[in-house]
């Protein structure tokens, strides 16, 4: 079976940073597109950043380009969140969700990522 687990949340401060981690298991790492996703109280759940298999292109939101950055370490089964220049509005749990569907394909599609971890809640003080 496919696990997702998500680390690395936790409360900081607004202009802080914090690193989230998403440690894989059951399958190939390398087969999968890999994703990050949000969802905060009373909002449908967002797409926040997604990496290629190759790790050779990148996609993010709007809302976090030149703050969050994606990247990925095959040897280590697990993917990254950077997250710099913490906003309050960045409060949410975070998920890390995975799929072997072509990049083009899923690519930042919420829909279209079969699997999912359980979150880990990240929360950004004013």
């Amino acid at each position: 079976q496919v696990q997702l687990v998500e680390s690395g949340g936790g409360l900081v401060q607004a202009g802080g940073s914090l690193r989230l981690s998403c440690a894989v298991s059951g399958r190939t790492f390398s087969n999968f597109v890999m994703g990050w996703f949000r969802q905060a109280p009373g909002k449908e759940r967002e797409f926040v950043a997604a990496i290629s298999r190759s790790g050779g292109r990148t996609r993010y939101a709007d809302s976090v380009k030149g703050r969050f950055t994606i990247s990925r370490d095959d040897a280590k089964n697990t993917v990254y969140l950077q997250m710099n220049s913490l906003k309050p509005e960045d409060t949410a749990v975070y998920y890390c969700a995975a799929d072997t569907k072509p990049w083009s394909i899923v690519m930042d599609t919420t829909t279209l990522f079969g699997f999912w971890g359980q979150g880990t809640q990240v929360t950004v003080s004013s």
